[in-house]
C-alpha cells in the first residue's frame, strides 16, 4: 500500500482566481490540549493496549479535547458532538484519514475505498455508489430475509449457539447473495471467516496490543496465520472476478459493476483494484452488521419490556408473512433496537482524522501529524446527551403518533433533541459509510425475521468488548427457544 501522506495541495483546487486566498499563511494560536503523563519510553501505549475503551473514556477527565502519546505518536481525543461535526463536516477539507489508519491498512495489507484519498477516493466512490442506490437496496431485501429464515430454521429448540458466529454466517451469506449475486458454499464462506478471525487476532496483537512496543523483527504466529489466510482470500476473489468476466454477465450487482464497468474517463478498474474493493466489502460488508446484530440479540435477552414491544410490532406488521422492504417505515421499534445496540456498542468505536496543516480545536493547537480520535464510544455514552447512558433503552429513539384510524403507534424520532453528532455509528460528512442504508436495512429485516421465530436466552452472562476488526464481544453463547 505505502501511500505517501497527502498535503494541502492534494485537496480539491479552486476553480477560479476569485477562489484563491493570496493572503499570508495563517498562524494558529493556542496551547496544546491537556492530557495524562505516560510512562517513560512507552508513554500511554500500555494503558491504551490494556483496555482501549476504558482508556479513551478516561480522557474525558481532561476535557472534550485531550492529548496523549502512544505507539510512538501523538493523539488528540475529541469527545464533543459539535467538534466531531466540525471535523467531519464543516472543516472536512482540513483533515484526511491520517497516517495511523494508513499504517493500520499497511499492516493488514488491505486497500480499497476506506483507505483511499483525494481524486482516487472520489473516482472509487462514484463508481461504487451505484450499487447502493435506494432501488438497489430494495432489490437486496428479499435475499436478506431468505438468509435469515435459512439460518433460524437450522436451529433446534434448546440448542446453544454462538450468536457471534451465527450472525457472521448470516451477514456473509446475505452479502454475497445481494452484492455479489452469488451463493457462497460452506467452503468459500469458511475461507472468508478464517481470514476475518486471523485479521482480528493479528491486529489485536500487532497494532493495539503489547506487541506494538516490540521490535517488528520478532516472529509472530498471528502474522503468519493472517498472511496465509489473506493469500487464500485474494485467490478466492480473483476466482470470482474471473468467473464473472467469463460469464459476460451484464448485472448491476457490485461484483459485475467492478468486473465490467468503467470510470468516467473510460478506463477500467485494474484486477488489483477490483480485488482490493471486493476484499474490503467482504470484510466491512458483513463484519460490522454481524457485530451490531450480535449485541442487539444479547441486549434484548435481558430487556423484557423492549423484547415484548418488538414482538408485538413484528406480530402486527408482517405477522405470518415475511417482512419486506416496504415494511421498514412501520418497523420503528425494530429500528430503535438496532440504533440503541449501536449506541452502546458501535461496531467501529472511534474514528481517526489528521490535519493537513497546523490547526486548532476548541482553542487548542493541533499540529500536522497528530492523530485526531473522534471518541464515538464515549460520546454515545455521555450523560450530557443521554439519560441513563449505560442502559439499553430503545424507547429513547421513539415518539408516539396516531395512525389513520386514530390508534396510537410508535414512530422513530429524537424526543430529547440531542446534537446530531451525539450519535454517529456510520461516521459522517463526505466520507460517511457508503453501505449505511444496506446495513440498516439488513439489521431491521434480520431482527424482524428472527424475533418472529425464536427467543434467545443468555448463556454467556457477560461480554468483554474489544476493538479488533470491529468491536468484538468475544464468544456470545445463547440458547434457542422456538416460538
Amino acid at each position: 500500500m505505502s501511500e505517501t501522506r497527502p498535503t494541502a495541495d492534494d485537496r480539491e483546487q479552486p476553480t477560479s482566481d476569485a477562489d484563491v486566498d493570496t493572503g499570508p499563511t495563517r498562524t494558529v494560536v493556542g496551547t496544546p490540549p491537556p492530557g495524562p503523563r505516560g510512562l517513560p519510553l512507552v508513554d500511554s501505549t500500555l494503558a491504551f493496549a490494556r483496555d482501549p475503551l476504558e482508556f479513551l473514556s478516561s480522557m474525558r477527565e481532561y476535557g472534550d479535547v485531550a492529548r496523549y502519546e502512544a505507539f510512538g505518536r501523538e493523539f488528540v481525543v475529541v469527545s464533543d458532538p459539535g467538534l466531531v461535526e466540525g471535523v467531519v463536516v464543516a472543516r472536512d477539507d482540513e483533515f484526511w484519514r491520517g497516517e495511523f489508519e494508513h499504517e493500520f491498512g499497511d499492516l493488514l495489507d488491505v486497500e480499497g475505498l476506506f483507505f483511499a484519498e483525494g481524486e482516487r477516493w472520489r473516482r472509487q466512490r462514484l463508481l461504487l455508489q451505484n450499487a447502493f442506490t435506494p432501488a438497489r437496496i430494495r432489490s437486496y431485501a428479499d435475499d436478506m430475509v431468505t438468509e435469515a429464515i435459512r439460518l433460524v430454521e437450522n436451529w433446534s429448540d434448546g440448542e446453544v449457539i454462538d450468536v457471534r458466529e451465527a450472525m457472521s454466517t448470516l451477514t456473509l451469506r446475505a452479502l454475497t447473495r445481494s452484492l455479489f449475486d452469488l451463493e457462497f458454499g460452506d467452503g468459500r464462506a469458511e475461507r472468508v471467516r478464517r481470514w476475518v478471525h486471523a485479521m482480528g487476532a493479528y491486529s489485536d496483537s500487532e497494532f493495539f496490543g503489547a506487541r506494538a512496543v516490540l521490535p517488528t523483527w520478532i516472529p509472530s504466529r498471528a502474522e503468519r496465520e493472517y498472511r496465509r489466510a489473506t493469500a487464500d482470500v485474494e485467490a478466492l476473489v480473483e476466482e470470482l472476478v474471473a468467473e464473472r468476466r467469463r460469464s459476460d454477465a451484464d448485472g448491476d450487482d457490485l461484483l459485475s459493476l467492478l468486473a465490467t464497468n468503467e470510470y468516467p474517463d473510460g478506463s477500467r478498474p485494474s484486477i488489483e483494484e477490483i480485488t482490493d474493493q471486493l476484499q474490503l466489502f467482504l470484510l466491512a460488508g458483513h463484519e460490522t452488521t454481524a457485530t451490531a446484530l450480535t449485541y442487539a440479540c444479547w441486549l434484548l435477552a435481558d430487556a423484557d419490556d423492549a423484547r415484548s414491544r418488538l414482538e408485538r410490532e413484528v406480530d402486527a406488521i408482517p405477522g405470518d408473512r415475511k417482512p419486506t422492504f416496504g415494511d421498514l417505515p412501520d418497523l420503528a421499534i425494530t429500528e430503535a433496537v438496532g440504533r440503541e445496540a449501536m449506541r452502546l456498542y458501535p461496531p467501529l468505536p472511534f474514528l481517526q482524522r489528521e490535519p493537513y496543516e497546523e490547526t486548532a480545536l476548541a482553542g487548542y493547537r493541533i499540529g500536522p501529524g497528530t492523530t485526531v480520535q473522534l471518541n464515538m464510544y464515549s460520546v454515545h455514552r455521555d450523560e450530557r446527551w443521554w439519560s441513563e447512558p449505560g442502559a439499553f433503552r430503545p424507547d429513547r429513539w421513539l415518539a408516539d403518533a396516531e395512525d389513520a384510524d386514530g390508534d396510537e403507534r410508535s414512530v422513530l424520532g429524537d424526543p430529547d433533541g440531542r446534537p446530531e453528532y451525539a450519535y454517529f455509528p456510520f461516521g459522517g460528512g463526505s466520507r460517511h459509510c457508503i453501505g449505511m442504508r444496506f446495513a440498516m436495512t439488513e439489521l431491521q429485516l434480520s431482527l424482524a425475521t428472527m424475533v418472529r421465530r425464536v427467543d434467545l436466552e443468555r448463556v454467556t452472562e457477560s461480554i468483554d468488548p474489544t476493538p479488533k476488526v470491529s468491536l468484538d464481544p468475544g464468544p456470545v453463547e445463547m440458547r434457542v427457544r422456538k416460538r
